[in-house]
């Protein structure tokens, strides 16, 4: 490096220690003020810790039904996870490597549905909600995007396409079908991918605040995000334990990503997306 380049380097690093502090710095008063005891979220400087730490914020929480929410969360985002693993592969499938008329018209139309803001569809999803009697339902919850998105199908077709297509017709000339073609030889080729679409519909799905908000109503279905927002107006506001629950809300995406980053990294690199 020459010295020319030394205070450019400086300033560079600089500027993003500065961003990292304002990036993880909301984390941290989330963590350090939900292990604060009652009384003490006012009595002390926000980034300044407890000692002990208190666990008080969390029985509050749970005592109320954060439980409940919890469990909910949970089974919600297993089946949507599993829908779009399921039906995003079979149509990503279909539209990389089977032949019919109007495919490539039909990929990209459906595509193009990702410029549409989700607010806008919201009211007429609602509306067939209503019209199936689906309202306040586990199937109203989970139906709309248990069946794949456009981004996860668009990511598994284009790394889909990057496989031999040698491979399938070897498996062809053994007498494997199309499904046992999918199963056998481009899932297993496919994990990085498979990973990411995983990891996008797990923080999609468990972050999911508006459609849960519009389509349930009862106790009974509600999901984290919307208990965590509600949990202000049942017991005042009680920033320990709302800080509490973000802090539950937030540890299973960090570390689903930490321990699948690099798979992401990998699917990324190989579709050549940016």
């Amino acid at each position: 490096m020459s010295r020319s380049s030394i205070p450019a380097s400086i300033a560079a690093y600089a500027i993003l220690v500065v961003g990292a502090v304002f990036a993880v710095f909301p984390y941290l008063i989330t963590v350090l003020t939900a292990f604060k005891g009652p009384g003490e979220l006012f009595a002390t400087l926000p980034w300044q810790p407890s000692w002990p730490p208190s666990l008080a914020a969390f029985g509050r929480l749970f005592d109320s039904g954060f439980g409940g929410y919890l469990l909910n969360t949970v089974v919600v985002t297993v089946i949507i996870v599993a829908g779009q693993l399921i039906f995003g592969t079979l149509a990503a499938y279909a539209f990389a490597r089977m032949t019919f008329p109007g495919r490539d018209v039909l990929f990209w139309i459906y595509l193009s549905t990702m410029m549409v803001p989700a607010v806008v569809t919201m009211i007429p999803l609602y509306l067939m909600m209503q019209r199936l009697g689906l309202i306040d339902s586990w199937a109203g919850l989970v139906l709309p995007t248990m069946f794949g998105t456009p981004y996860a199908i668009f990511l598994l077709r284009q790394f889909f396409r990057t496989i031999p297509a040698d491979l399938e017709d070897a498996a062809r000339i053994d007498g494997a079908g199309t499904v046992r073609t999918l199963v056998s030889i481009i899932l297993p080729l496919s994990k990085p991918i498979l990973v990411t679409v995983t990891t996008l519909a797990v923080v999609g799905s468990w972050n999911s605040f508006l459609w849960p908000l519009i389509i349930t109503s009862s106790r009974e279905k509600r999901l984290l995000s919307v208990g965590i927002a509600l949990f202000k107006g049942e017991v005042g506001v009680d920033y320990n334990a709302v800080m509490a629950g973000s802090l539950i809300a937030l540890a299973p995406l960090l570390v689903l990503f930490v321990f699948f980053q690099r798979f992401i990294v990998r699917s990324v690199a190989v579709t050549g997306l940016k």
